[in-house]
C-alpha cells in the first residue's frame, strides 16, 4: 500500500494507515497517533467550511475528503469499543442525516463492515435517499454489503423503535447534524437524539462526528435537545466551539483527524 501524507502534519491519512484498525488499538492509541493534528492552531465552523471548500476548488475532490473522514470515523468507532470492552460482534447504530455529516457516517459503516463489524444505518430523508453528491454516492456504495443493514425514514415514529433495546447496542454514532443549526431541532432528528442520549443513559458508548449533533463549531452554543459524546472525532483541525467549557462537556474526548486538506486551501 502507498502511504499518502496529509500535506499539514506528514501524518498518514486514514485510508494509508492500516495500524488505525489494529486489532490492538484504542483511543488513547488513537489519539497518540494523531497527536500532530490536535496540536493545530483551532478554527471556528465557518472558517473551516472555507478550508473545505478552498480544497476542492484547488482540485481535491469533495468524495476523498468525505472518504478520509469517514475512515477516521470507522477507526475511532472501533478504538472506542475496544477501549469499553465491548464485543465487536455486537452491532453499531449509525444515525445519518442526509447531508456530508451523515455521508461520513455511511463511510464509516462500509469500513466498519470491513473489519467485520456489523451496523444497522438509519438515514433520516424525506427523499429516500441523501441530499448531497458525495453522501448519495457513498449511500448506494453500500449494497449488497451483509454486514450492513441500511433503514430509511423521515418519520419519528420510526425512529421510535430504536429506543427499544437500545442498551444492546455496541456502539452508536451520531451523524446527524454538524454545525449551522441552532435552537429547537425538528422531528425526526430530534427523536434521534433522544434516543442517543437514552443510549448513553444506557452505558453504550456514543461517538460523534466532526461534532455531537448541532453544537456549534464556533461557539459550543448548543441545540435543544442536546447529546453528549464519549468521543467526538473532528477533522483536520481543533475546533474553538469544542474547546468552550460546554462544548467540551458535550463533545467528550476529542480526536483530530487527518484528511488531507492541501496547504494552499490551509489558510485561517
Amino acid at each position: 500500500m502507498t502511504t499518502t501524507l496529509d500535506p499539514t502534519t506528514r501524518l498518514p491519512l486514514p485510508t494509508s494507515d492500516p495500524t488505525i484498525f489494529s486489532a490492538e488499538t484504542d483511543i488513547d492509541d488513537l489519539s497518540a497517533r494523531w497527536r500532530a493534528q490536535a496540536q493545530l492552531e483551532p478554527v471556528g465552523g465557518a472558517e473551516m467550511r472555507g478550508v473545505d471548500a478552498r480544497a476542492q476548488r484547488l482540485g481535491t475532490p469533495g468524495e476523498a475528503l468525505m472518504e478520509e473522514a469517514g475512515t477516521a470515523v470507522a477507526a475511532a468507532a472501533k478504538a472506542l469499543m475496544v477501549s469499553t470492552d465491548r464485543s465487536l460482534s455486537s452491532l453499531v447504530l449509525i444515525l445519518c442525516g442526509p447531508g456530508n455529516n451523515g455521508g461520513d457516517g455511511l463511510v464509516a459503516a462500509r469500513h466498519l463492515a470491513a473489519q467485520g463489524i456489523g451496523s444497522e444505518v438509519v438515514l433520516l430523508s424525506s427523499s429516500g435517499k441523501p441530499s448531497t453528491p458525495d453522501a448519495t454516492r457513498n449511500w448506494e456504495r453500500l449494497d449488497g454489503i451483509d454486514l450492513v443493514n441500511r433503514v430509511t425514514t423521515a418519520r419519528e415514529s420510526d425512529v421510535a423503535l430504536y429506543f427499544n433495546g437500545i442498551e444492546r447496542a455496541g456502539l452508536v454514532i451520531d451523524a446527524l447534524l454538524g454545525t449551522g443549526v441552532s435552537g429547537d431541532l425538528r422531528e425526526p432528528v430530534r427523536t434521534a437524539v433522544d434516543v442517543i442520549v437514552r443510549a448513553r443513559q444506557g452505558q453504550v458508548p456514543v461517538l460523534a462526528v466532526d461534532t455531537p449533533t448541532a453544537v456549534d463549531l464556533s461557539t459550543g452554543r448548543p441545540s435543544n435537545p442536546v447529546l453528549r459524546a464519549d468521543v467526538t472525532v473532528t477533522f483536520h483541525r481543533p475546533k474553538d466551539g469544542l474547546a468552550t467549557k460546554l462544548g467540551k462537556l458535550l463533545a467528550g474526548r476529542v480526536l483530530v483527524a487527518p484528511i488531507g486538506i492541501p496547504l494552499l486551501a490551509d489558510r485561517i
